[in-house]
């Protein structure tokens, strides 16, 4: 079964398929283990006769689509000869013809299917399954982040004693905080700040006793994490979505705000207030 934060992606990502495809069904679902996903989200149907369906891999027009690793297409489900027909009665009842099937692949992996569908059996455009295409790499992009915060936090628990696992949590610190700053959605963005957040503070690095607490933007701490992972200015411009000036600003405020004179004190200094882990 979906994790609820997944479940309410792959809801997201079916309202988009409905609205930018023009298609009036959608419905999809995750892999729960290598052998089958369940369709779990329905959008715009009239039946209940496809949710929980187990689609196994390679078979009717989504396992094929999972098990080729691409979008498909077919005009009409019931007389198409290219795909198997074991889920003929649940689309026979919500009335279905023409449909469409996109893989959500998550570093190369394929994590479930998305569909959008028709009842009437007609052609399906360059449009509807270029939209729907990309509703699946949003879905891709949501779930990855998911999984990396997962990662991060799974590490950030591991004993802080391990010179090799901070390293790697450090790192990663970096990597996610480039990252929020990329997502579209707001409260996705501030749970991952919270979960760097956490990261630093799982370090066991803590402000040190009567030293004044340090304020830095959040932008600072963006650009700290990436001189902390050994990223160049032009690198972290690059990959924090800034210009290089903008980078060399913000190293040169949080420098003067944690009176440091180098990169590596600023560092430095940044663990010992408890910024970065």
């Amino acid at each position: 079964m979906a994790h609820p934060d997944e479940a309410a992606e792959v809801r997201a990502a079916l309202l988009r398929m409905r609205r930018d495809c023009g298609l009036p069904v959608a419905f999809g679902g995750l892999f729960a283990g290598p052998r089958q996903f369940r369709i779990s989200e329905l959008a715009g149907t009239e039946s209940g006769a496809l949710g929980g369906l187990a689609i196994r891999p390679g078979t009717g027009l989504g396992g094929k689509a999972a098990t080729l690793s691409r979008p498909l297409s077919v005009t009409d489900y019931h007389a198409s000869r290219v795909i198997s027909h074991e889920y003929d009665a649940a689309v026979a009842a919500e009335g279905l013809r023409s449909i469409l099937a996109v893989p959500v692949v998550v570093r190369g992996r394929v994590r479930g299917v998305l569909y959008g569908a028709l009842r009437q059996p007609l052609a399906l455009g360059d449009r509807p399954l270029s939209a729907a295409v990309e509703a699946a790499r949003d879905l891709e992009q949501a779930l990855a982040v998911r999984d990396e915060t997962r990662r991060l936090l799974a590490m950030a628990r591991q004993p802080a004693a391990d010179p090799a696992v901070w390293e790697e949590v450090r790192e990663a610190h970096g990597d996610l905080r480039a990252l929020a700053h990329r997502v579209t959605d707001p409260e996705l963005r501030r749970e991952l700040l919270a979960a760097c957040g956490r990261l630093a503070a799982a370090s066991g690095s803590a402000p040190e006793r009567g030293r004044p607490p340090v304020e830095l933007s959040p932008r600072e701490v963006d650009v700290l994490a990436q001189v902390a992972a050994g990223t160049t200015n032009a690198g972290a411009a690059e990959r924090l979505g800034l210009r290089p000036e903008t980078v060399k600003s913000y190293l040169r405020s949080s420098m003067r705000k944690l009176g440091a004179h180098t990169r590596l004190e600023a560092v430095v200094a940044a663990r010992r207030a408890g910024v970065l882990p």
